[in-house]
């Protein structure tokens, strides 16, 4: 996306707490590890507050979508802890699956029209958010249907998202370092640009 080359740029750090954060989640959704503190902390810290800076610094660099998914991503992170804190807590009652998927899908439908607007950047930005819509999709369906084994596919492909993402973070980190060569993202060529 466009950042501007005279402030550092916080998307390597936005996306590697969103895909690092992503992996932990999806390590549980998959039934490879139990849900843990680990996981929490992480969408607390980095997911979320860490995303959630990183959004505001995408607003320093005049970056709409930058600031919008981070933040945006940043405060799911945020209320989804929140979200399995309360009840334990005793302040409210927990979530029906019927509200659960149905906050799901609404993720799911906002990344929908994120994944709209990565059509004009990379082919990375676009596997990560088509990956993290189908994501939220499934995790929503499960809920819904109260379909574990669901639950268990949305891990893997989850998996899948994370790692896209930390992969694009990477890129994108080295790739501003002198004498580092640029991997591959399939950098896409606006219409205007290819008529020029």
């Amino acid at each position: 996306m466009t950042h501007n080359s005279a402030k550092a740029d916080p998307a390597p750090l936005g996306l590697m707490g969103f895909g690092m954060t992503t992996v932990l989640l999806n390590l549980h959704n998959s039934g490879i590890v139990p849900m843990g503190g680990a996981i929490l902390a992480m969408g607390l810290v980095f997911g979320g507050a860490t995303q959630f800076v990183a959004g505001l610094l995408e607003y320093g660099n005049r970056n709409t979508f930058g600031m919008t998914a981070f933040m945006s991503y940043g405060a799911f992170w945020l209320s989804l802890v929140v979200l399995l804190f309360l009840p334990h807590w005793g302040l409210v009652a927990p979530s029906s699956p019927a509200l659960m998927g149905s906050y799901l899908l609404m993720w799911g439908l906002f990344t929908a029209i994120m994944t709209i607007g990565t059509l004009r950047a990379s082919r990375m930005h676009q596997v990560v958010f088509s990956s993290l819509t189908v994501l939220f999709l499934l995790l929503g369906l499960a809920e819904i249907l109260e379909q574990p084994m669901l639950t268990v596919i949305a891990g893997y492909e989850g998996l899948f998202c994370g790692f896209s993402a930390i992969y694009l973070a990477a890129v994108e980190l080295l790739a501003a370092q002198p004498g580092h060569v640029a991997a591959p993202v399939a950098v896409m060529v606006p219409p205007a640009e290819v008529a020029a």
